[in-house]
């Protein structure tokens, strides 16, 4: 069989994909380093992670580092503090911003814009302006070192109700109609129409929560005391001392908090960036 002949204008096309493939090969490649450098230092030990020049390979794996995660601290039981903050905050976010999202699309009622520009407001407000605020409302529940108290102030999210409103705003106006002209009333039309069709808009909102409350630091580090009562973030943290610090450690344990939400990123990829793609659209 006779090649066809490759035009001037092809060429370049080639040519343009192949710098294309290797800006992304080498951008992965800076992505990925950190997480590969963070396993080499919780297999080495504190003098190799500290020597200057650094030691960027381990004389002998230190595997030990990773047992000593479960001495120094109530790993397990942290773990599963931190699954459950993580889960109340997920459904959370996914009930409370899908309601209001709707609402401020799809419904009129007074006051709806005035409240949809308190809602982006709070966007604009750092998180620590009203840190105080919500440690005495916590604090007088009495939820202080528990499970609800950490999760609480963070199962409503601004941003979580302005991407599910620009979601529901790209949806035909027709679906609703058709749905009223069957008799179908508000509620039937949210929960049996609109909200299957958002499934994309809440991976989103869904692996976006699971990432910041999994990562949460200052928040449970403000309203927890005992051991047994931390996330895994605030439990790391106190493997750092006040004179020393064991980062074979406490890069081991790290490197061990990692993986559940890697899994989940992994598991739902796909959908979180088919939910970023069509919340941007509108009407």
């Amino acid at each position: 069989m006779l090649k066809r002949k490759q035009t001037p204008e092809h060429r370049r096309v080639r040519e343009s994909h192949f710098w294309v493939h290797v800006v992304l090969i080498i951008g992965s490649l800076l992505m990925v380093w950190p997480f590969a450098w963070q396993i080499i230092m919780s297999l080495s030990t504190n003098h190799e992670i500290q020597s200057v020049p650094p030691s960027f390979w381990p004389d002998q794996m230190q595997w030990h580092n990773y047992v000593e995660v479960f001495k120094k601290i109530p790993f397990l039981h942290q773990l599963w503090f931190s699954i459950g903050i993580t889960v109340i905050r997920t459904l959370g976010q996914l009930v409370l911003c899908s309601l209001a999202g709707y609402a401020f699309a799809r419904m009129k009622f007074t006051g709806k814009g005035l409240l949809l520009g308190i809602v982006l407001a709070i966007l604009m407000v750092p998180s620590q302006a009203y840190l105080i605020t919500q440690y005495r409302i916590v604090q007088g529940l009495g939820l202080l070192d528990s499970m609800w108290g950490v999760a609480l102030p963070g199962i409503f999210s601004a941003f979580g109700t302005f991407l599910m409103r620009q979601f529901f705003l790209s949806l035909p106006a027709s679906l609703e109609e058709a749905a009223r002209l069957d008799g179908a009333n508000p509620v039937q039309i949210f929960f049996k129409i609109m909200l299957p069709l958002a499934k994309p808009a809440l991976s989103a909102v869904a692996i976006a929560t699971i990432l910041w409350s999994w990562n949460d630091l200052l928040w449970p580090l403000i309203v927890t005391t005992q051991a047994k009562s931390m996330p895994l973030t605030v439990g790391i943290a106190t493997l750092s001392g006040s004179t020393a610090t064991d980062y074979s450690t406490m890069m081991a344990a790290s490197t061990l908090a990692m993986a559940p939400v890697l899994i989940a990123f992994l598991v739902m990829q796909r959908r979180v960036i088919d939910g970023l793609a069509f919340s941007g659209a509108k009407n």
